[in-house]
């Protein structure tokens, strides 16, 4: 497996000042390696054989073309930001939200990818106030979102940051599982479990053909609500505006300092 891994970073990792020429060249590297022709992957794409050829030879490519050329080789296209620990510095978020660990120096942000989760990572989800009153009242059992990992595992727990104007953290709830589906589809399955009109469904999912369903389960209220002006002072948080991962620190803190919940 090792040999396999050596082998695969050595052929994205193509040396080169173009990048689109890079793109092309590793692409072409990676078919090779996995043993496909131009004319194989074209038939996998339903494309003819000079468009292969121009995605590998081309300037640029555009993240729709290297999406389907990558899935085409059965393989998942992953595209990150990784800042050093003097960048992480600058970045605001740094306190509240923990990213992706990959080493001692360098932490990993995804960009692109709705499959992506990061391991062991509970989050922060920010929900208009009507809404977060029935999550904690037990009335909705559904939070829908245009985008959500859909390979969260069960038993992540979400915390809810009630929005303006309530502004503060107010519970939390596990999430049992995630759904991507066509938005008919989870109007059909989940509308009255969201607690949602249609017309305010419609309008949220408004331009997606498919999008996410977070089923609930033992939703829990804070006995004190944690208001945006603490969370900021001592763990330099901002409300996402759909949700970020919880660092440690601020998910021990709500653990240890808020676990005497109102039922």
């Amino acid at each position: 497996m090792s040999r396999l891994h050596g082998k695969i970073v050595k052929a994205v990792r193509v040396r080169d000042t173009d990048l689109g020429r890079v793109v092309g060249e590793s692409l072409k590297r990676l078919r090779e390696l996995a043993g496909l022709s131009q004319s194989e992957i074209a038939t996998r794409l339903k494309v003819g054989q000079a468009a292969i050829s121009k995605i590998e030879h081309r300037g640029d490519v555009q993240i729709s073309s290297l999406q389907k050329y990558v899935e085409a080789l059965g393989a998942e296209l992953r595209i990150e930001a990784t800042f050093t620990r003097e960048a992480l510095k600058k970045l605001r978020f740094e306190g509240a939200f923990d990213p992706d660990l990959q080493d001692d120096d360098q932490f990993v942000f995804p960009i692109f990818g709705d499959d992506l989760f990061r391991p062991k990572r509970d989050v922060v989800l920010s929900v208009r106030p009507v809404y977060s009153q029935k999550i904690m009242a037990g009335e909705k059992t559904v939070e829908l979102r245009r985008r959500f990992p859909i390979s969260a595992p069960s038993g992540t727990v979400a915390y809810i940051y009630s929005t303006s104007p309530v502004r503060a953290m107010v519970g939390s709830a596990e999430i049992e599982n995630v759904y991507k589906m066509p938005i008919a589809d989870i109007w059909k399955k989940f509308g009255s479990k969201a607690r949602i009109t249609r017309d305010d469904f419609e309008s949220y999912f408004s331009g997606l053909e498919a999008g996410f369903a977070l089923k609930f389960k033992n939703a829990r209220a804070f006995a004190r609500p944690i208001d945006l002006s603490e969370l900021r002072r001592r763990f330099r948080f901002e409300p996402p505006q759909s949700f970020l991962y919880a660092s440690p620190v601020l998910r021990t803190a709500l653990e240890d300092e808020y676990s005497d919940v109102s039922h």
